[in-house]
């Protein structure tokens, strides 16, 4: 491998921003909402293939669904607030409602989830007890899952531990956010330096800053930005500090082309990183397939809660795995030996194993 393999990731979060007239508001739209809401779309047209294939009725699919939103998102909300942060929203209970703000917890969208189906299957019958429902719709849940982690990769959140190779991802978008915010630069772009070697595991880059125009500004000014504003945010802001390592003073330079349109090359070193959301979202794509597969196999004489007990081994159990990849979301999960997520995940490891070898054990009921 070179110094070149890494992968610099600088996407931008939002896909297009629309005004609202008469109000003075922007209507934005996000890759993170519009895969997760992807998710719940495809999900319920396989679900509507399957209700038909089994000869269960088609219009159930509209009720299931709108049992999977809500439990998913209210589940998600309540297990990151009280797994992650319960103090902080308890000092403020309304910020709970704030879901736009970020701040969802699988573990808990899994137990709203449990909650939801629980309640579907009392009033169905015929193919639709618990175990049985809850077979078909983990096949959904690791798409969306899928979908999700990678509305997390678009959102660059959620990000490994920093790899110490040359292997990996540099996430350089708050980066990008943090030295656009003085609302001097108009755009930047990173590009790999290959004349010089890696240093300690950081890996040579060039930033590319493009001033925005203005005559009254003159080569000194932007020199003096570049000496100040920016040499100050890459050597001190923490956010920049976890994607960007500025070793000794800045190196770098001004220019400009004939359109008058100054720039500034900055040479430094960047922190290539396990891309954690990637894993995760292959890892459920394959899990759906599979799973997706084994249906397709028995369909109605699946036996009950093998495809249940498959999910949370299998899904949980990489979550387990690949969370020694990722940094901690919360301070408070330093001091463990295992992180919240990792803890949370083995009970549900386990209970996997229950229902798997129970579906080997136990006939099939209607």
């Amino acid at each position: 491998m070179t110094t070149l393999s890494y992968i610099i990731w600088n996407a931008n979060p939002e896909i297009f921003t629309l005004p609202i007239p008469f109000i003075d508001k922007e209507l934005t739209l996000r890759w993170y909402g519009l895969l997760f809401a992807l998710g719940f779309l495809i999900s319920q047209q396989i679900l509507y293939y399957m209700f038909k294939k089994e000869g269960k009725p088609e219009q159930d699919v509209d009720t299931l669904t709108i049992y999977m939103v809500v439990a998913t998102v209210i589940g998600a909300r309540l297990g990151h607030v009280l797994f992650y942060e319960p103090e902080k929203y308890l000092a403020h209970p309304l910020n709970i409602l704030k879901v736009w703000e970020g701040g969802l917890a699988s573990h808990g969208g899994a137990i709203g989830i449990l909650f939801a189906l629980w309640l579907y299957s009392r009033k169905k019958k015929h193919g639709q007890n618990y175990l049985q429902t809850l077979d078909r719709i983990v096949i959904l849940v690791a798409l969306t899952g899928a979908l999700i982690r990678f509305g997390n990769m678009m959102n660059s959140e959620i990000i490994g531990k920093p790899t110490n190779s040359d292997y990996g991802v540099v996430f350089a978008r708050n980066v990008t956010e943090i030295l656009k915010s003085d609302g001097n630069i108009e755009d930047i772009d990173y590009v790999k330096n290959d004349s010089l070697p890696a240093e300690n595991g950081l890996q040579p880059i060039k930033i590319l800053l493009q001033f925005k125009k203005d005559e009254a500004n003159d080569y000194r000014t932007y020199d003096q930005h570049m000496r100040g504003v920016v040499a100050n945010e890459l050597s001190s802001n923490e956010y920049v500090q976890e994607h960007i390592v500025q070793t000794g003073e800045l190196n770098y330079r001004v220019t400009y082309d004939e359109s008058g349109t100054y720039y500034g090359i900055i040479y430094t070193y960047a922190v290539a990183r396990h891309p954690g959301q990637l894993y995760e979202s292959v890892s459920c794509l394959l899990l759906f397939g599979f799973l997706l597969w084994l249906w397709f196999k028995y369909k109605v004489n699946l036996p009950e809660g093998r495809l249940f007990g498959i999910f949370l081994i299998v899904c949980f159990g990489m979550r387990i795995v690949w969370e020694f990849f990722k940094e901690n979301q919360v301070e408070f999960e330093n001091a463990l030996p295992l992180n919240m997520g990792q803890l949370l995940s083995i009970p549900l490891v386990l209970a996997g194993f229950y229902f798997l070898i129970r579906s080997f054990r136990k006939p099939q009921q209607e």
